[in-house]
């Protein structure tokens, strides 16, 4: 279920950089990047999956956990690391908690916002992804 994209560094003693193209390290369109902060360690965002958005999550800095659940088994992934990318494809019930003081996350998502993609229901997951 988890999918660990590994990106290629380039660097020196100047630093690093990481470059990501669509469609070659990122396996569709990028039509929206939106990046959280300033969470606090206890709290759980997401709650939700998406019937078509796929998104490549990326720790910018600092840590967090994601649960990932497809109906019929849950994994916890943690990320920490900026040259990792995780790949959450659609109807993957999401949560992710256990923030770092400094965590910054970065998400690349393959559509437009639209809260009719969105499926806030644990309940309603579990029925949609049975049809």
């Amino acid at each position: 279920m988890a999918n660990i994209l590994n990106f290629n560094i380039r660097g020196d003693y100047n630093g690093k950089l990481v470059a990501l193209e669509q469609n070659k390290d990122i396996p569709f369109e990028i039509k929206r990047v939106y990046y959280i902060w300033d969470t606090a360690k206890e709290v759980v965002r997401g709650r939700h999956a998406h019937r078509k958005l796929e998104q490549i999550i990326i720790c910018m800095r600092g840590s967090c956990d994601f649960i990932l659940d497809d109906g019929h088994s849950k994994e916890t992934v943690h990320l920490d690391n900026p040259a990792q990318g995780l790949y959450i494809k659609n109807n993957i019930w999401r949560e992710f908690t256990n923030f770092s003081e400094d965590c910054v996350i970065m998400v690349l998502a393959s559509e437009h916002y639209s809260e009719n993609d969105y499926i806030r229901s644990y309940d309603e997951f579990l029925r949609e992804i049975v049809r």
